[in-house]
């Protein structure tokens, strides 16, 4: 499971020009589930996102999470985290898990960071998104469940 992880003012999705999430401080996580994902790759990076320290503290310094700034989460599918490059022009997703199973893992992403204390708002798995976000810093973090 691939994670990218951007800190924002604020972030908003639609669909088909209808809003359909939107979020005040906190992070846009774009998320991809591979093949070789399990239900154990979920907890792992439900927990991390959990705790990763990427909020200023009154100090300037990144030391506080999501829970301690009370901030909102937008998360929304990515299949295209598991492009291979390495071949040509054009990637190949063949890493990328099979769209049923990996619906099945964002909407359960979904309740394991809910259940960790966030608040977290979804996109439309599988639809044409438009996304807006206010990035804040930039502060970007890839997370690969495999490396946690």
């Amino acid at each position: 499971m691939r994670a990218v992880v951007q800190r924002v003012l604020s972030a908003s999705l639609k669909v088909d020009g209808k809003l359909i999430s939107q979020i005040g401080s906190g992070m846009v996580i774009f998320l991809g589930v591979g093949k070789e994902d399990s239900l154990e790759d979920i907890d792992k990076m439900a927990l991390k996102i959990s705790k990763l320290r990427i909020f200023e503290d009154d100090n300037g310094k990144m030391n506080l999470s999501i829970k301690d700034i009370g901030g909102e989460i937008l998360l929304v599918s990515q299949f295209t985290l598991f492009a291979d490059c390495s071949h040509g022009n054009r990637p190949s997703f063949f890493d990328a898990e099979k769209p049923e199973r990996a619906n099945e893992f964002y909407q359960n992403m979904q309740k394991r960071l809910i259940e960790e204390g966030m608040t977290v708002k979804m996109g439309i798995f599988g639809a044409d998104m438009k996304i807006e976000a206010l990035n804040d810093g930039p502060v970007t973090i890839c997370i690969d469940s495999k490396m946690i």
